[in-house]
């Protein structure tokens, strides 16, 4: 009996360290599944959980169906009808054509004079592309001291233009800059519709003159920037030759101006802005940013979009303690945004302290009984460290929750981007700087690019000012 105990123990004791084998395997492949949930988690990253753009969503899902019947295409039943407006007389240059009938169609009787109103179709068409062509001929004089002959000097105008004048100029501009046209484009369209017949390399040439053309009113803008009361501030990607570089996005009210640079760090805004800048920034989260805040005492208004999808982030993880914690800093996100969007039906005192109530539940929901995990712990580090930066927008005066201005004014370059393929030279990065910058500020002020193109290469030529971008079109 003895013998038979001592064995049954022994056997106990091997069972126990198989089991406790087992059991730390176990906690191995559970603490691996985790690792390797969260890597797919983070993996599966897209527009609406994280900062990246839109474009880098490889797959979409297909959007439910909408309830009840299909929507038709076109105008939808209760919205005001859009009509464009006839040109007015004074307008038409080639007059009014009026037709009339005087047999009846149906019947073939003859028809008496009606009362209804007649029925208007206005045609615009294009005529023959109205090219001139001029020689300007510079005589020479014989100087018999000097013995060497001396030319005519040339209207500055003609000298500098050479070949191509300052309206065509405008032209191979706009086409190249709002047009993403290449210059084999460019080209094409000049021979087939203008009928005249231009080299890439004297196209080259013509994008280099306005580029000189835009210096001054690009520098006017540039060192308008530190003055700002309020700036929206992005970046984007850029290739320069092959090489990553960044095009920043810079837009205050009036303006935007476009910088590219080989570094995405907090030195190209200590270079723009300088260290005493005493506006608000509005940008994302990036680090750059946060080192301008802190190195330069700079006071930002993070982005909550952006927030909004780092919390997205949280409720996809695999463990239920992130989703949680996910879930509830959601729910104070959706009730600070739906008290901002009834802002006009709140008194602005009484707007401003519900403001402040729901931060401070956020805030709270944020930073107390934060699980022990790592990605809700950066989260309510992020709350405890920069918590403030995110609600500057409810003290300042026109600034926005969002950085969604800066976004919106960068979409413009990253089509160009895709279509153009980025920049080869520095001469290239200063045209696009210059020629984004004035199609960007037009479009803000409801000015036309091609006309204030126009008068930049004209004033160019004729060795005038610039006109400038911050005042009165």
């Amino acid at each position: 009996m003895k013998k038979a105990s001592t064995s049954t123990c022994s056997n106990c004791q091997k069972f126990q360290q198989r089991i406790a084998t087992l059991e730390e395997e176990l906690a191995i492949a559970r603490a691996e599944a985790m690792r390797c949930q969260q890597e797919l988690a983070a993996a599966k990253k897209n527009s609406s959980t994280s900062s990246k753009p839109p474009s880098s969503d490889i797959v979409k899902p297909t959007p439910p169906p909408a309830p009840g019947r299909k929507r038709l295409i076109g105008g939808q039943p209760g919205h005001p009808l859009h009509e464009r407006p006839l040109i007015p007389p004074e307008q038409l240059t080639d007059g009014v054509h009026v037709h009339t009938i005087e047999i009846c169609p149906c019947c073939s009787h003859g028809l008496q004079p009606g009362t209804a109103a007649p029925r208007v179709v206005q045609q615009i068409d294009i005529r023959d592309v109205p090219l001139s062509s001029v020689e300007h001929r510079s005589v020479a004089g014989w100087c018999p001291r000097c013995q060497r002959h001396h030319f005519a000097p040339l209207p500055s105008g003609i000298e500098i233009g050479g070949l191509v004048g300052p309206r065509l100029t405008t032209l191979v501009a706009y086409m190249k800059g709002v047009c993403h046209a290449s210059f084999s484009t460019v080209r094409k369209f000049l021979r087939d519709v203008v009928g005249v017949t231009i080299s890439r390399g004297q196209l080259a040439k013509v994008i280099h003159k306005v580029t000189n053309a835009l210096a001054e009113s690009y520098q006017e803008v540039y060192e308008a920037l530190g003055r700002q009361p309020l700036l929206n501030v992005d970046e984007t990607g850029h290739k320069n030759n092959g090489e990553s570089w960044w095009t920043w996005c810079f837009r205050a009210e009036l303006f935007t101006l476009f910088k590219i640079d080989p570094h995405r760090s907090g030195d190209v805004l200590i270079e723009v802005l300088g260290r005493e800048f005493a506006g608000v920034i509005g940008c994302d989260y990036f680090s750059a940013y946060r080192r301008y805040m802190r190195e330069c005492n700079v006071t930002v208004q993070f982005c909550l979009a952006h927030l909004i999808r780092d919390i997205k982030f949280l409720t996809t993880l695999p463990d239920a303690r992130d989703r949680e914690y996910g879930e509830r800093l959601r729910k104070q996100v959706r009730e600070l945004f739906r008290i901002i969007q009834l802002r006009d039906r709140y008194l602005p005192g009484g707007f401003q302290e519900l403001l402040q109530q729901t931060r401070q539940k956020l805030v709270a929901a944020a930073t107390e009984a934060v699980p022990q995990t790592r990605h809700s712990q950066n989260m309510a580090k992020r709350f405890r460290e920069h918590g403030e930066a995110y609600f500057r927008f409810i003290t300042t005066p026109g600034l926005g929750p969002t950085n969604n201005l800066a976004e919106q004014a960068i979409r413009f370059v990253v089509i160009d981007r895709r279509i153009t393929q980025g920049t080869r030279s520095q001469g290239g990065q200063r045209w696009c700087e210059r020629i984004w910058t004035v199609i960007a500020t037009c479009t803000q002020r409801g000015w036309s690019v091609f006309e204030f193109l126009s008068k930049a290469v004209k004033a160019y030529f004729d060795e005038q000012p610039s006109p400038s971008l911050l005042g009165s079109n």
